[in-house]
């Protein structure tokens, strides 16, 4: 039973070790998520041990009492599992999203004596009462709101939806296959679970990897790395810099400047495309390159970047580039936008310093 045991579940506890190594050892996420990464993992290892005894019991025919038991765990854990996935990666959210999950729990053992969702059978096979589809049900509306979690949460770069659409792809295999193979998917189920979070977290991690920890916007070395990526599909080169600064944070601090910095992030990502991805390549220097944008489109983005901006009490000097021809390359762009930027930063204070001295 033992060698059984270890074949079944070697591989996932390989997942799970290497998991539990890499959270450890990561200095991208709050203390909080990894608090939350270690009772999901736990779920999972302990979940294993009882799918594993359940389905030795039903090949001995033995303690049907105990099986049915463990059934209603099993049933129970899949939702239960989903909302701790909810719980851990949209740290946010309310410990109510596990209130359906428990009603179910509560259900599936009332049908160790009911029937209601599920029963043995004489032949000993499983047999679905009234609500024997109601684990499912609780399961794909989990996995739905995981999803939109995700999706509302995310800054929409393809960096990010990548493994959000994996993870989806996942979830939505463990809802389809146990009507396909049948009850045998449970014997997979949880290495599924392991392998999926794993690797949407490696996903995760590469992500934070290219992103500026203070605005999440992507960083510098993103910027360097992306103007290399078919370069002759960027049609035009955005540069913006914010006014003021150094007078927020000589007279308000340097958190109300981070925050300035925030805001001004915040009105860039509101205003652009997917097709046009933005950068923070400095302390309060941005850049946004846009692939297959027209002029009109780089001065509406410009123009409402402006408009937000001021909108949120603070101001920015923003330049930009149209390629002219193939043979412009991207540095030369960004040149022409720095230059038109500072050209608007150098009125901007001209007529302030004018307002200031009457």
């Amino acid at each position: 039973m033992f060698k059984e045991f270890i074949l079944q579940n070697w591989s996932l506890y390989l997942v799970l070790l290497a998991f539990v190594i890499m959270l450890k050892i990561t200095i991208f996420l709050e203390h909080e998520v990894i608090r939350r990464m270690y009772v999901l993992i736990a779920l999972i290892f302990l979940l294993s041990i009882s799918v594993f005894v359940e389905f030795s019991l039903e090949s001995r025919a033995i303690y049907p009492n105990i099986r049915i038991i463990l059934m209603a765990i099993r049933y129970s854990a899949t939702p239960l599992i989903i909302a701790q996935i909810i719980y851990t990666l949209v740290i946010k959210e309310h410990w109510t999203i596990f209130l359906p999950s428990v009603i179910l729990v509560i259900i599936d053992f009332v049908s160790i004596k009911t029937g209601i969702v599920f029963s043995i059978a004489e032949d000993g096979s499983l047999k679905r009462g009234l609500l024997g589809y109601l684990p499912f049900i609780v399961a794909g509306i989990y996995c739905l709101l995981l999803i939109y979690f995700l999706v509302k949460r995310s800054t929409k770069l393809i960096t990010e939806i990548i493994p959000i659409v994996f993870l989806a792809f996942c979830f939505l295999g463990g809802l389809i296959l146990p009507f396909i193979i049948g009850k045998e998917y449970a014997r997979i189920f949880c290495p599924t679970i392991g392998i999926t979070m794993f690797v949407y977290y490696v996903f995760s991690i590469f992500s934070l990897t290219k992103k500026d920890a203070m605005t999440q916007l992507l960083n510098r070395q993103a910027y360097y790395n992306d103007i290399t990526q078919k370069p002759q599909d960027i049609s035009s080169v955005i540069s913006l810099d914010m006014n003021g600064l150094k007078t927020i944070n000589d007279t308000y601090g340097h958190a109300a400047g981070d925050k300035a910095i925030k805001t001004l992030a915040e009105c860039v990502f509101q205003s652009l495309k997917s097709r046009q991805l933005p950068y923070r390549i400095g302390g309060d220097e941005f850049a946004i390159l846009c692939r297959r944008t027209s002029l009109e489109e780089t001065r509406e983005i410009a123009e409402k970047i402006r408009d937000l901006a001021e909108d949120s009490g603070i101001s920015c000097s923003i330049g930009y580039c149209i390629r002219e021809s193939s043979g412009m390359s991207i540095g030369e762009m960004l040149a022409k936008a720095d230059e038109m930027m500072y050209a608007e930063k150098a009125r901007y204070y001209q007529t302030h310093n004018r307002r200031k001295s009457r």
